[in-house]
C-alpha cells in the first residue's frame, strides 16, 4: 500500500502544479503524507455530498477538479459549509487533492476527455502551450466529427453523450447548418472566442456562455463559428474524472500499488430544474417592452 506522499507525487507528475494558472489553487488541501492509501475517489466538486460519498466508500483520498478554496479563507470553522467539508475530511482521515487548470492544459487533459465523450477526432489544441515542443498540450481541442451532422442533430447527439443535467445543451446558430469541425473546451469558454475564430471551425462547444459574448460571436459570421453549443459546466468536466482515474490506475499497476479508484456519479451541477419557454403571447399593446 503506497503512502499518500507517493500517490500525490504521481498526481503531480500527471498534472504538474507549476502549469496551473497563477490565480488557481491546486495541489493538496489536507491529508497526512505518511498515511496509507487504498481507495481514491474522483469528482468534479469538493462539496459535502461528495465528501459524504467518500466517507461511505471508505476512500483515503479524494481528487477533485475544482478547488475548495479558490480565493483563500480566514476560517475553516465547521459552521461554514466549506469548513464542514474540511472537518469531515480530517475526521475520517481523507486527503483532498485538486487538479484544476493544470489538468485543463495537460496531455491528455480535460478537453481530451470531453472530446472522447463525444467520440470526436482530436486534431490539435485550441490554444497551444508554448512550452510544449510536441504541440499536444494546451487549452481546448480542435476536433472533427466522424460524419458531418446538422447543428440540430449534433445538439441531440451531444446531449445523449454527455452526463444528464437540468440544463441539457442549448445552441446558437442555424439548426440546419452542417457541422464538420468543432472546438471543445471543458468549463467556462467564452474567453476563447478569438481562438475559436482563428481555428476556423464550424462550431464551439463549451459551458457558461453569456448573452453578450455569445450574441457578438454569432453576429460576427465572417470570422466566427457558425454555431455555439452551451452545456452545463459540470457535464463538460465530468468525463475528465474517468480519464484521470484510468491514468492513476495505470500508475498503480506499474508500481504494484493495488489502488482501487472510483468515479463519483453524483451530479453536483448546481442547477436542478428546467422548463422550456412558452411562445411569447401576441401583445395587445403597441408600445413598450413585451410583458
Amino acid at each position: 500500500m503506497p503512502a499518500l506522499s507517493e500517490v500525490l507525487a504521481a498526481l503531480d507528475a500527471l498534472w504538474p502544479p507549476e502549469r496551473a494558472e497563477q490565480w488557481d489553487a491546486v495541489g493538496s488541501v489536507c491529508g497526512d503524507p505518511e498515511a496509507g492509501v487504498r481507495r481514491v475517489l474522483f469528482a468534479v466538486d469538493p462539496v459535502q455530498e461528495i465528501v459524504d460519498e467518500a466517507v461511505t466508500l471508505g476512500a483515503d483520498l479524494l481528487v477533485t477538479h475544482h478547488p475548495l478554496y479558490l480565493r483563500g479563507t480566514t476560517t475553516v470553522a465547521a459552521s461554514t459549509f466549506k469548513g464542514k467539508v474540511v472537518h469531515t475530511l480530517i475526521k475520517h482521515d481523507i486527503a483532498l487533492h485538486v487538479a484544476h487548470t493544470n489538468a485543463d492544459t495537460a496531455d491528455p487533459g480535460v478537453s481530451d476527455a470531453l472530446a472522447g465523450a463525444l467520440d470526436l477526432r482530436i486534431l490539435r489544441p485550441l490554444v497551444p502551450d508554448p512550452g510544449d515542443p510536441a504541440g499536444r498540450r494546451g487549452l481546448g481541442r480542435v476536433c472533427e466529427l466522424a460524419h458531418p451532422m446538422s447543428l440540430a442533430d449534433f445538439v441531440r447527439y451531444a446531449a445523449a453523450r454527455l452526463p444528464a443535467t437540468a440544463q441539457g445543451i442549448r445552441a446558437a446558430g442555424d439548426p440546419e447548418r452542417e457541422i464538420r469541425t468543432i472546438a471543445v473546451s471543458g468549463g467556462s469558454g467564452d474567453s476563447l472566442f478569438d481562438d475559436v475564430r482563428a481555428a476556423g471551425v464550424d462550431a464551439f462547444l463549451t459551458a457558461d456562455l453569456r448573452h453578450h459574448p455569445a450574441s457578438e460571436a454569432t453576429q460576427n459570421t465572417r470570422n466566427g463559428p457558425s454555431a455555439l453549443l452551451d452545456a452545463a459546466h459540470w457535464a463538460t468536466e465530468w468525463p475528465w474524472c474517468e480519464q484521470a482515474a484510468a491514468q492513476l490506475d495505470a500508475v498503480s499497476d506499474r508500481h504494484g500499488w493495488g489502488l482501487r479508484t472510483h468515479v463519483s456519479r453524483t451530479v453536483t451541477d448546481p442547477w436542478t430544474a428546467h422548463a422550456a419557454s412558452a411562445p411569447l403571447a401576441t401583445p395587445t399593446h403597441t408600445t413598450g417592452a413585451p410583458r
